[in-house]
């Protein structure tokens, strides 16, 4: 139970007592005031309960950890995540999975890591009163995968200019095509769109002819 609506013969009675049932200190919670109630006249007439909705905080950075750690024991999984401060902020999250071989977690081309990662999004801004980013690595694969996608970036533009062809790459996620566009960004001498719907939405690199 994370959320209940209590009666007291004050608001902060019924806060107390709301927050016992809930187990939770004041600081975890959320409360609602929906009545604040009357004495009435002589304590007696018109007389009634204060109301008070208390529910458990919603700690999203939290809540994405135990929602992974709970994917990888069903996968049965010997990792552990952590959320790595120093990629974190206002806008994001960004957690990272640890263990020894995490090639069940990353799948083909990062392809369960992104599902996965997916889903971890979906729980975290399910109730969260604000939209958060949320970013998942596993053992440094990103970097890994960043460094690859860039050097294949580089060699494709240069086919793309050596040949006056266009380049067409496979079908990426959103963050991929971001990287091969920011790695080509300076170079004048080809341009880089994308095309298609998603999930087959690719990259593609033409060179530039000035005339």
């Amino acid at each position: 139970m994370n959320f209940i609506r209590q009666e007291g013969k004050t608001v902060e009675e019924a806060v107390e007592i709301a927050l016992e049932k809930l187990g939770l200190r004041e600081e975890e919670a959320e409360i609602k005031v929906i009545d604040e109630g009357s004495k009435g006249l002589l304590g007696l007439i018109g007389a009634r309960n204060a109301v008070v909705e208390v529910k458990v905080k919603v700690n999203p950075m939290q809540t994405g950890k135990e929602f992974l750690e709970n994917i990888l024991e069903k996968m049965s999984c010997q990792a552990r995540v952590e959320v790595d401060e120093s990629k974190t902020d206002e806008e994001q999250i960004y957690y990272n999975i640890n263990g020894p071989d995490l090639g069940i977690i990353i799948g083909h081309r990062g392809e369960t890591l992104d599902a996965i990662q997916y889903l971890t999004s979906l729980v975290v801004n399910k109730h969260s009163d604000r939209y958060w980013r949320i970013l998942l690595d596993a053992e440094g694969y990103r970097l890994r995968r960043e460094e690859t996608l860039e050097k294949l970036a580089r060699r494709l533009a240069d086919k793309a200019i050596a040949t006056g062809r266009k380049v067409v790459l496979e079908p990426m996620p959103p963050h991929e095509r971001r990287i091969i566009h920011m790695a080509l960004r300076e170079d004048k001498r080809i341009s880089t769109y994308s095309e298609g719907k998603e999930p087959f939405r690719r990259v593609l690199i033409e060179r530039v002819d000035r005339i």
